[in-house]
């Protein structure tokens, strides 16, 4: 089970943050979003259907997320979680940590802002569109 969706990158994408990584559909970001690496995203968690989102509410789900720009990509993993609501009207955030809100679309990552490919980021910073595929085993 699988959803594609675009984003775009923006100038402001730092990709520094330690703990989680986030796609918004929000168009506009600060320096202070170090955590963010995609803007006006196609798609928020209100957008998956119910059987997407029964899938991801399992802590046996591995969710695999894969970003991609034209030269550079990475995938990362993590899980579902039984209490992810995935409610949010904006946001699609991954975390390291088990942290559980209405934006957490999956925990355990493996990888987090910080650790993404620098030519991914690179092209975000110039405005290009950040390609996104969730996958769900």
């Amino acid at each position: 089970m699988k959803i594609k969706f675009k984003a775009k990158g923006h100038k402001n994408i730092s990709s520094l943050h330690k703990s989680t990584f986030e796609i918004t559909q929000d168009t506009s970001l600060t320096p202070s979003g170090d955590c963010i690496v995609g803007v006006a995203s196609e798609l928020n968690l209100n957008s998956f259907s119910k059987e997407f989102k029964d899938k991801i509410a399992n802590d046996k789900t591995k969710i695999v997320v894969k970003l991609k720009t034209e030269n550079g990509h990475d995938e990362i993993s993590g899980f579902g979680h039984p209490k992810l609501t995935l409610t949010h009207p904006t946001d699609i955030v991954a975390r390291k940590s088990s942290f559980i809100c209405s934006r957490t679309l999956m925990v355990k990552a493996d990888k987090v802002a910080t650790d993404l490919d620098r030519n991914l980021i690179n092209d975000l910073k110039q405005g290009n569109i950040l390609s996104v595929e969730i996958i769900l085993k």
